[in-house]
């Protein structure tokens, strides 16, 4: 049974519907991610999810609860790490476990119980009572996490929660959702990093103008719409390149500022040609789900 369920969700500001009609459910102990372009919709479906807006139609079950309805109760249940950090900078690490426990009911003393166990999930045991101003990004980006873990919620939403941290940080943060995963929770994501959707997501959902323009698993979707294999070809004569070799040996290519991409079945043959001419430079590497999202949304940036 389906931890999360949306049938026919929409909402509209002014003239403009930005949510156009969604059917997602969520099963439990997946991650299910919600990727697209900016204004694609994907803050506007969170937010409906969570009780947060009111659909001007649709249905929305979380958690056995009817949502807006009761979406509070089901809010009770649910973590949330939102896209930019709120931790309050007045209180120490502790602090803000416990404070933020009293807004689910819990007493000081269940939360102070929990506390060790969810600094020890941070990576944050030596740092309880240092300030907020005294961590790195990477470590105030752990703690909300830990605090979206402090009702030990089923679900978890989690909108962008790697956007600003360096390499180390995000590889981090992705060991600890791993590691929730593992124990059975579920989570929605959002992100703007394919590579993360890549490598969490068991399905997600591509978003456009309010409408899923595709569903599946990340290597069902890279499956489905790319060929397997991609060569980047840099470099003088990439046009020429193109003309007499480009479209015998690749199954479509692509144009790009000074780059050009061919997508094919055989990356062998195309590198080897490709060699022949000292004036250009190559990256082969297989087909990624970022292709996949390129070429349903197209590479013009949205604003």
């Amino acid at each position: 049974m389906a931890l999360l369920n949306a049938q026919g969700l929409r909402k509209k500001y002014g003239n403009q519907e930005v949510v156009a009609g969604i059917d997602l459910n969520v099963n439990p102990g997946e991650c299910f991610g919600l990727i697209g372009p900016n204004g694609a919709g994907k803050t506007t479906t969170l937010r409906l999810l969570l009780g947060l807006t009111e659909p001007d139609g649709g249905s929305i079950e979380m958690l056995g609860e009817p949502v807006p309805a009761r979406a509070r109760e089901a809010r009770m249940k649910v973590g949330i790490v939102p896209q930019m950090d709120n931790l309050d900078p007045d209180f120490s690490v502790r602090e803000n476990l416990l404070i933020y426990g009293r807004y689910f009911g819990h007493s000081d003393a269940d939360i102070a119980r929990r506390i060790p166990d969810l600094l020890a999930f941070a990576g944050l045991e030596t740092r309880a009572d240092a300030k907020v101003q005294a961590l790195s990004g990477g470590m105030q980006r752990r703690l909300t996490l830990a605090r979206a873990l402090v009702n030990d919620p089923q679900l978890i939403f989690l909108d962008e929660p790697t956007t600003g941290l360096d390499p180390q940080a995000r590889h981090m943060i992705w060991q600890r959702l791993r590691a929730l995963l593992n124990q059975g929770k579920t989570i929605v994501l959002t992100t703007h990093f394919m590579e993360e959707a890549e490598r969490l997501c068991d399905r997600l959902v591509i978003l456009d103008r309010g409408r899923i323009i595709a569903t599946g698993t990340p290597r069902g979707l890279i499956e489905h719409h790319i060929e397997p294999h991609v060569v980047e070809v840099f470099g003088e004569g990439t046009d020429n390149w193109a003309e007499n070799h480009g479209k015998a040996l690749c199954q479509r290519t692509e144009r790009v500022g000074e780059t050009l991409f061919c997508y094919t079945q055989d990356s062998k043959a195309v590198i080897q040609q490709i060699c022949r001419d000292p004036d250009l430079r190559y990256l082969g590497r297989p087909a990624s789900l970022e292709d996949v999202f390129l070429k349903l949304t197209g590479r013009d940036l949205r604003d």
